[in-house]
């Protein structure tokens, strides 16, 4: 008997040239391929730059809102992006469903739903066209999007963690280091952005509390950082890190493109991320864990300050943990994080369900073009 769900047979994700996008994009069209089967294809977009970047996609991607198929096909050729090169991924048969995360990517997808008679699901809202022209809008809640029957709001951000394979990746990064102790801490830390600050400073005054409490109790650290982490900052984490007896995995994102995420979900027992980064707090969530929240610097600007005057800066992510501490998702640390404490339990665990990579998925398939009720 066939127990999949009637939804898209070929799902096409549009790729830009941010990790953590495509992680967004592929969560939830991986969950499509579990529940109905489909048929999961990626194309890496042209990344357009300067002048080019500006009239292409902040000029002309406005009217793809209007835009008829030939319209869509020719904006396409004018944004470096062959049709006909992409043919086998592509397909001749209408009804594909093209997705994409971010500002780039998504107005490849909505060119391409247009031009080739398929549908486009957006992740996050586009600063050019917004999510007004897709048939599917997921954006997380803290985005504050319109409300609309085809706009999904999300706590948090989908992603691609899948929790059946996090203890295989586990052991296939990390049977070399192994046996771990019945404590591993892994340290996720993202990086400065247009909200958040984090500082050589901070690494050195907060990082070493982190360490010495890890080694008082006889835990293992698996530390990342990300790109957006930085050089500088990289070296003062490997300084803080780097030759401490609890120290059993450090991978600087300015030496490596590996993403160690999942693997590094899969070994601990208790996970430890920075505020600026919702997408790791999300996956680390996703995987199961109560996440420790590490408070950075934030950017005092002119700017800064008003945006969150008006809800749009960091204010509107200290909703978002607060929401996800409610659910007891979160637990937040504050400036002063007191490592001891946090590490004396034998693991920071949650039974409360989130998966917001699959009820995207199942949104999409219950809206799905053509489904009959009860499949």
């Amino acid at each position: 008997m066939n127990t999949k769900k009637a939804g898209p047979g070929r799902v096409v994700l549009l790729i830009d040239d941010t990790r953590g996008h495509f992680h967004q994009s592929r969560g939830i069209a991986r969950w499509l391929e579990r529940l109905c089967g489909a048929d999961v294809r990626e194309i890496e977009v042209p990344i357009l730059k300067g002048l080019r970047r500006f009239l292409v996609l902040k000029i002309q991607g406005r009217h793809l809102d209007s835009a008829s198929p030939e319209e869509a096909k020719a904006w396409l050729r004018k944004a470096g992006f062959s049709v006909e090169t992409h043919a086998d991924i592509l397909g001749s048969e209408p009804g594909t469903l093209f997705m994409a995360t971010g500002n780039s990517a998504s107005s490849f997808c909505l060119a391409l739903a247009k031009a080739l008679k398929g549908y486009s699901a957006v992740i996050m809202t586009p600063d050019v066209v917004g999510t007004r022209p897709f048939d599917f809008a997921i954006v997380p809640e803290h985005d504050r999007p319109d409300r609309s029957d085809k706009v999904l709001t999300t706590l948090g951000a989908p992603n691609h963690i899948y929790c059946p394979d996090l203890e295989a990746e586990a052991e296939r990064l990390f049977a070399p280091l192994k046996p771990f102790p019945g404590k591993v801490v892994s340290l996720l830390l993202g990086g400065s952005d247009a909200n958040y600050e984090l500082t050589t400073d901070w690494i050195r005054t907060v990082l070493p509390a982190l360490r010495e409490a890890a080694e008082r109790q006889g835990a293992a650290l698996l530390v990342t950082t990300s790109r957006r982490t930085g050089g500088e900052a990289d070296r003062a984490v490997e300084a803080v890190f780097a030759g401490s007896p609890a120290t059993r995995y450090l991978l600087l994102a300015s030496k490596s493109a590996e993403n160690p995420v999942p693997a590094m979900l899969g070994a601990a027992t208790h996970v430890l991320v920075t505020e600026d980064s919702v997408s790791m707090v999300s996956e680390a969530a996703t995987a199961g864990f109560r996440v420790g929240l590490l408070r950075i610097g934030r950017k005092q600007t002119p700017k800064t300050k008003s945006r969150n005057l008006f809800g749009a800066g960091a204010v509107r992510f200290d909703e978002l943990f607060e929401k996800m501490a409610g659910k007891g998702l979160v637990e937040d640390l504050g400036a002063a994080p007191d490592f001891e404490n946090f590490l004396a339990h034998a693991a920071r665990k949650t039974e409360v369900p989130f998966n917001e990579a699959r009820k995207a998925a199942e949104w999409i398939i219950n809206r799905w073009p053509g489904r009959k009720e009860g499949t």
